[in-house]
């Protein structure tokens, strides 16, 4: 028997072929936007806890739990893993991308939850429980913000009951709740070493407070209700003193600076610093600009004014290695660039984020710190080269692209990296100005900040139109108050003639 092979309508294989090309890079798509990864993380969260709290743990008894309780432990673990996931999705969705940032944080309740489990071996079971508690809230508050370690620790605390073996103690949860709403409460950010352990202690009393009133609710004994609420509170304290000892740690793990850490990073004398005022000493008075008006200007919508300013600090310190090919720096020199053709000098204005980012490394800034080197230029056109490129051009040879006068990105991603990219924009085009009046640069702060965002530059990051307008006009009216005028001093003849008028007026 013959078989013939069907022929297939080119217009039909095209379709075909155009189909299945979309659906690979939908495939792609997805598998790019790291969900699939992040699903895998969560997966592996939901089977650690249930292989936790599955342990029959007790002071004689070590063990499984029966089946039916293992079944029951793992659908308590997947609903809560599924809560946990839910609330990253809406308030913290970058951590789905973040894959390290991720498996960090599914690290830290595996590890919380294993430690109150193990508490379950020991009569006093509830203190290290409590500890647990604290500490997640703690550490999410230093790694995130309050708002996000709150709706996790309280999400994450019935786990940590079950663990302890307090399923059923709504006491326990609320006592817990307690601590975690006053640590969140009182930790904004860590700007002294005192700072843990001031919030250790009114975590603690919190927890005292809360843990007596519910001691008394169940009628327990008067005289362990004292040592009980007393223990619980001690243990809350306690939690600040381990988490400053483990505090660089946190941060490595993370990858964040606290505001602690970040003022060390801003003193003068930091070796950095120190070789940016020396070789380009334009440069460092240029940054420490920024760093005051960027400054400002993220606290007027909420943002983290000091990382702002110390980011500003650092980000053009590729700059060192060849200082005199920037304006600042020239001194009322011939400028270098005269000497060269616009393309290499696109080459060596571009080259100092690279520049900067390697000397970064090799200083070890934090990463926080980094991407202000990175994305203070974002994706933008370096105009004057360009537009020199375009003359010389003069319809000899084909024009150049924007593609190739535009700095390598990325843009920027966090709402602090965007305002020190427009206070870097909108300080070097007021210091061009040949008068500065109010009113000019309130006029060109804005129509840098329109430029940068019809550009896209702030497409990658979280800023408002309502904060970019806030921005605006901390920008123009700190620039404003930096560029203030001032009374022109009397020359000699004009300060005898003064004298005169005023000896004629007493006369």
């Amino acid at each position: 028997m013959l078989f013939f092979k069907k022929k297939i309508n080119p217009r039909r294989k095209q379709l075909r072929e155009t189909i299945a090309a979309e659906k690979f890079a939908n495939l792609s798509e997805f598998i790019n936007t790291g969900i699939p990864l992040s699903f895998l993380i969560l997966l592996c969260f939901i089977a650690a806890s249930s292989f936790i709290l599955s342990i029959l743990a007790g002071q004689d008894l070590f063990g499984f739990r029966p089946i039916h309780q293992i079944i029951s432990v793992i659908f308590i673990s997947a609903g809560i893993g599924l809560a946990i996931a839910v609330y990253i999705y809406h308030y913290n969705n970058r951590i789905i991308k973040n894959h390290t940032r991720a498996t960090a944080l599914a690290g830290l309740f595996i590890i919380l939850l294993a430690v109150a489990r193990l508490g379950a071996f020991f009569p006093n079971r509830d203190y290290l429980a409590m500890a647990c508690a604290v500490t997640c809230a703690i550490i999410l508050v230093i790694a995130y913000d309050q708002r996000f370690a709150i709706g996790m620790s309280i999400i994450f605390a019935p786990l940590i009951c079950f663990a302890a073996g307090r399923e059923t103690d709504f006491s326990l949860f609320l006592t817990m709740s307690a601590g975690i709403l006053t640590s969140c409460f009182f930790l904004k950010e860590i700007r002294t070493r005192i700072k843990l352990l001031e919030v250790g202690v009114f975590a603690g009393a919190a927890v005292f407070i809360v843990c007596f009133a519910t001691s008394l609710y169940e009628n327990k004994p008067s005289s362990s209700v004292f040592a009980f609420s007393g223990m619980m509170a001690a243990a809350t304290i306690f939690v600040g003193v381990i988490i400053q000892a483990l505090l660089p740690l946190i941060e490595k793990v993370f990858r964040i600076a606290t505001s602690m850490t970040l003022l060390d990073y801003s003193d003068a004398n930091q070796p950095l610093l120190k070789k940016l005022a020396m070789e380009a000493p334009g440069t460092f008075s240029h940054s420490l600009l920024i760093g005051s008006i960027a400054e400002a200007a993220a606290e007027s919508i909420g943002a983290n004014g000091l990382l702002c300013r110390v980011g500003a600090y650092y980000h053009d310190i590729g700059k060192i290695g060849k200082p005199r090919y920037f304006v600042e720096n020239q001194m009322g020199t011939a400028s270098r660039h005269d000497q060269l053709s616009p393309a290499m000098s696109q080459l060596i204005i571009a080259g100092h984020v690279k520049d900067g980012i390697e000397m970064a490394r090799e200083y070890r800034l934090p990463a926080v710190i980094r991407q202000f080197i990175e994305t203070h230029h974002g994706t933008t056109l370096i105009e004057y080269f360009y537009e020199e490129a375009k003359k010389k051009s003069n319809g000899k040879t084909a024009p150049p692209t924007e593609a190739e006068f535009r700095y390598p990105g990325p843009k920027p991603q966090t709402k602090e990296a965007a305002i020190v990219m427009l206070a870097d924009a909108v300080e070097g085009t007021v210091r061009a100005l040949t008068e500065v009046t109010p009113t000019k640069i309130e006029t060109v702060v804005h129509n840098m900040a329109m430029k940068r965002l019809q550009d896209g530059q702030f497409d990658e990051c979280e800023l408002t139109l309502r904060e970019l307008n806030r921005t605006e006009t901390s920008l123009a009216k700190s620039l404003a108050a930096h560029h203030h005028g001032r009374i022109a001093y009397p020359k000699p003849a004009d300060k005898i003639k003064l004298a005169d008028e005023n000896e004629n007026q007493q006369v």
